[in-house]
């Protein structure tokens, strides 16, 4: 699998491109993100980590521009900390965040854990094909495809998990606790805004009001549901 790796501390790089080749990857190594976006166009991809601290853009903006086109999972990289840069980046279509200074094996071990993501919830997984169609939101886990009144929504494959984890419960109240550790795999922590800021993402796709949604509906100190 080929995985593009943008950081302009070329230290980082470098270690970051031994222990993925080491596991078999192939690594493209980008400085800054015009050249990042030139060998998004020339190279197919599997999954992109993003520093955040970038010279000619903002690691957040080039995950913008590349969710545009793309949906590969992206991690992102950064010394800060804050909350909000979090969820900013998760807003933004990133599928992970870690903080430097990182252990390369936890790194290696959250690459292989969104690749298996994005490969389950991705045309060609095994099992029998599934569809839903509710009040004019059509999503297929066969075809990864998701539609909202004919109109295709381009979501990326956590965005497409927990809208079919939710249609699959319809009717049902979801916890966050529930849909993190379904959908992500991993023990939730009660300070965890992960759910919420991919659920606010997903109502901007579908243009949903946020205080009035027709589908994503919050169930205020319980979760969501889709009636």
């Amino acid at each position: 699998m080929d995985i593009l790796v943008v950081d302009d501390e070329k230290a980082i790089a470098d270690l970051v491109e031994l222990y993925l080749r080491n596991e078999g990857f192939t690594v493209y190594k980008c400085a800054d993100a015009a050249q990042a976006l030139d060998c998004i166009q020339s190279h197919p991809l599997d999954l992109a980590i993003l520093d955040v601290m970038l010279p000619d853009m903002d690691g957040f903006e080039l995950c913008r521009r590349i969710r545009e086109q793309h949906l590969f999972p992206i991690l992102m990289l950064t010394a800060r900390v804050e909350d909000m840069d979090k969820i900013n980046g998760l807003t933004l279509g990133a599928d992970d965040y870690i903080t430097k200074p990182f252990n390369p094996l936890e790194l290696v071990a959250r690459v292989k854990t969104q690749l298996r993501r994005y490969t389950r919830y991705n045309p060609g997984a095994s099992g029998p094909a599934q569809e839903y169609d509710i009040r004019g939101l059509q999503i297929s886990r066969s075809s990864h495809k998701c539609a909202l009144f004919g109109e295709e929504l381009a979501l990326t494959p956590l965005e497409f998990s927990i809208l079919w984890y939710l249609c699959s419960r319809q009717g049902q109240v979801v916890s966050s606790e529930e849909l993190f550790e379904a959908v992500w795999g991993e023990k939730y922590m009660d300070s965890n805004n992960t759910v919420m800021s991919h659920i606010a993402r997903l109502r901007e796709k579908m243009h949903e009001p946020s205080r009035k949604p027709k589908f994503i509906k919050t169930v205020w100190g319980v979760g969501y549901t889709i009636e």
